[in-house]
């Protein structure tokens, strides 16, 4: 398979207006969507395609409330940025497996309040 580098590439431009914003993040997710069974077969993920987009929703709801539209370019440039960079297998497996580090481990979840960190030996 040939690599082509700049076939992702994206000029980084700013948003018009709201809408103009929407536009851009629902394309962003859907081009995201679109090419989760690509980067299972790819990285050869243990996963099924379902759980990735999962996951990619939940990245993209992560951010459904941000209304500035400076803020949401640049969460727009670096979603390109990451599809680039995922798409053009300058990734390892382990920088895409990142994602799903906190669902797995369960000793990652931070205490609930100062006390029970402090007992527990956490910062």
């Amino acid at each position: 398979m040939v690599l082509n580098p700049t076939l992702y590439a994206k000029t980084i431009r700013s948003s018009v207006s709201a809408t103009d914003s929407k536009d851009r993040v629902l394309q962003a997710y859907r081009q995201w969507l679109r090419a989760a069974p690509e980067i299972q077969t790819m990285y050869s993920l243990n996963m099924p395609v379902a759980r990735l987009r999962t996951k990619m929703r939940q990245e993209f709801e992560r951010h459904r409330y941000v209304a500035q539209l400076p803020t949401v370019d640049v969460l727009l440039s670096k979603s390109d940025m990451e599809f680039q960079e995922t798409m053009n297998y300058w990734k390892q497996v382990n920088h895409v497996l990142k994602y799903f580090a906190a669902e797995e481990n369960p000793n990652t979840k931070l205490p609930h309040n100062f006390i029970g960190g402090f007992l527990e030996g956490r910062n």
